[in-house]
């Protein structure tokens, strides 16, 4: 979504800001702005439409030095991508603003507005949110009041960073609903929606709660709680390295990070299995004793999180024999669940910002829950900070707005959860040691699969001209397809649908001809007659199959039949982790015919921090 970075310091911060927006690209943008100050009574401001280079090209052309500083990367919302909708937004050349959220309730504060006098230039919210400040300035004792009483006014979601000429030293930030740090430094302090925006001025951290405002300087950080008492927040180091988010010699971030993924699924493994054993402390202090008294799990997430979350579901129900629900967050708000005893409300994501997930996981702890669970990539993330028990994923940063290794690492994450739930429902220690050694053999496995990238960019040649996608998948193959075809959608713009194999005569079967490219996951389980019979409906429509399998499976190459095969057969638990690979580089070698922004795909943004 939107990203903010600001800086309050003695050097020139303008090329801080620079840099931090770039890292922030990956979230996803149309346009990009900053506003300055050198200490004087001018605010300075600079938009361009388009990628951060623009706004760079436009500060070659007419440089800025300055001290203090915020800049944002903007996703439209409220009116389209322009110079004028760009952020930051001005309120008479006396505030300057950035924000990410909606602000629900803007209609009704810019009608009063309008009356009191002030103009409007752009289409946003946001705009709305700068002349209120102004407006309260005029009676507050500061621009920290000014922001405080106009928080309390509005409804929606919102991270705000604000400037004005009446205290050029100052940055003001507010947080309700959407992620904000602060950056520590010696002498400087900084603020950005993500700690990889600061990471090469900083790695000392303080993560913003739900309702903070703080007031930084250059030499201070000042922090008032949702009801504006002082409070002091934690300083945490950030593990991210700085070069993590570089691509190194990879042409895009994705594939890089499709092949950073057998070492992600290693470490998220890593210290976490010891003889044969999940260890339970790995999922946070209590965890042993909460686990014995799981009836029920209850699994909410969105996009490709969902996806994770559906392959566990098979597996928490074939393994444990316990009941397992899973749901999509923007659903799940707004119904009346019913909650059994003992049920296990566990939420999976990958930035721990997911508005949606996040909003569902709070309305869960007002619930008759046993407790709240957490798989998470970003250790800082509110989800992570409010559920009571957390599994990290160790996927490192993910820039790629497909998510990639964040999906593979959340499935390695399942399996451990769903290996010690099931030691506690039955599952026998010899077993238990059996399925942990093949979930530690994954990521060799994932090293083989990445093998087949030349052969699987030489099938996406067939891709090329088609329009459209048929992915099919039983059992726990068939979220796979799901994910496979979201897959193709998101970055190659090829309308894709997945389908329960079994489900092709119920309808799907009617779009099947020679255009239609058909691809089956098919690994060597106690399905794979029943799919093979399925894909039989689909050769008979004259349709084109691409089989993805494991060796001696029994699938034969003809004029309408082309056969990926592994090299090595894997097993219920692996499988998902290991297709999943064979179709994120379909997804990619297609996208690269196609000549679409693979990092970036039009209309996506990497962390969806709005409803």
């Amino acid at each position: 979504m939107c990203g903010i970075v600001g800086a309050v310091a003695e050097r020139n911060v303008i090329p801080v800001l620079m840099e931090g927006l770039r890292r922030l690209e990956y979230r996803g943008y149309d346009s990009a702005g900053l506003a300055a100050t050198n200490g004087s009574d001018k605010l300075m401001r600079v938009r361009a439409v388009g990628k951060v280079q623009k706004l760079q090209d436009a500060l070659d052309a007419n440089p800025i030095f300055a001290h203090r500083g915020i800049a944002h990367t903007r996703w439209a919302t409220h009116g389209i991508p322009s110079e004028v909708n760009a952020h930051p937004h001005f309120s008479d050349d006396r505030i300057a603003l950035v924000h990410n959220g909606i602000i629900e309730n803007y209609e009704e504060l810019r009608v009063e507005l309008i009356s009191a006098g002030y103009e409007f230039h752009s289409e946003t919210d946001t705009e709305v949110v700068a002349h209120r400040i102004s407006h309260h300035l005029q009676n507050a004792k500061s621009l920290t009041d000014a922001v405080a009483m106009t928080v309390a006014e509005l409804e929606g979601a919102y991270a705000l960073a604000v400037m004005s000429n009446d205290d050029p030293d100052c940055i003001v930030v507010a947080r309700a609903g959407c992620p904000v740090v602060l950056g520590v430094g010696d002498g400087e302090n900084f603020v950005a929606s993500d700690v990889t925006a600061l990471l090469p001025v900083t790695k000392n951290f303080i993560a913003l709660e739900e309702g903070d405002l703080a007031e930084i300087r250059r030499d201070a950080v000042h922090i008032l709680d949702s009801n504006r008492n002082r409070v002091e927040r934690p300083v945490f180091e950030s593990q991210i390295s700085a070069d993590a988010v570089e691509r190194g010699q990879y042409p895009h971030y994705m594939l890089k990070e499709i092949h950073e993924q057998p070492q992600a699924v290693a470490e998220t493994l890593e210290e976490r299995i010891a003889n044969g054993k999940v260890l339970d402390a790995a999922f946070g202090p209590g965890a042993a004793t909460l686990l014995e008294q799981v009836k029920v799990v209850h699994i909410v997430a969105c996009g490709t999180s969902y996806h994770a979350g559906a392959v566990a579901r098979y597996n928490i129900e074939r393994l444990c024999g316990l009941p397992c629900y899973v749901e999509v967050a923007s659903e799940y708000r707004y119904r009346q669940p019913v909650v059994k005893k003992g049920t296990l409300f566990l939420t999976i994501s990958q930035s721990g910002e997911t508005a949606d997930t996040l909003a569902a996981l709070r309305i869960a702890k007002e619930l008759d829950y046993l407790t709240t669970f957490a798989i998470c990539n970003v250790p800082e993330s509110s989800l992570v900070r409010e559920s009571g028990l957390v599994l990290m994923t160790r996927a490192g940063p993910e820039i790629g707005v497909a998510s990639t290794k964040a999906f593979t690492t959340q499935l390695a994450a399942l399996s451990l959860l769903t290996l010690a739930l099931a030691r506690r429902n039955g599952l026998g220690e010899d077993d238990e040691k059996k399925l942990t050694k093949l979930i530690q053999h994954v990521p060799a496995l994932l090293e083989s699969a990445l093998t087949l990238d030349g052969t699987i960019k030489k099938l996406a040649e067939r891709f090329a001209d088609k329009h459209h996608a048929l992915f099919l998948g039983r059992g726990t193959q068939y979220p796979i397809a799901m994910e496979g075809a979201l897959k193709l959608k998101e970055i190659s713009y090829i309308h894709a649908e997945a389908y329960p194999a079994g489900e092709l005569k119920h309808g799907p079967l009617a779009l099947v001809d020679a255009d239609m490219p058909v691809i089956a996951v098919a690994p060597d389980n106690a399905l794979l007659e029943k799919l093979k019979s399925n894909l039989q409906e689909v050769r008979a429509r004259g349709g084109q199959l691409i089989v993805f399998t494991d060796p001696n499976t029994g699938f034969e190459e003809d004029e309408q039949t082309t056969v990926i095969t592994l090299s090595e057969a894997v097993s219920n638990s692996q499988a998902p982790l290991v297709y999943t690979v064979l179709l994120q580089l379909l997804a990619y070698h297609v996208a690269v015919l196609k000549g679409t922004d693979i990092d970036q795909p039009r209309n996506l943004a990497k962390s969806v921090t709005v409803e």
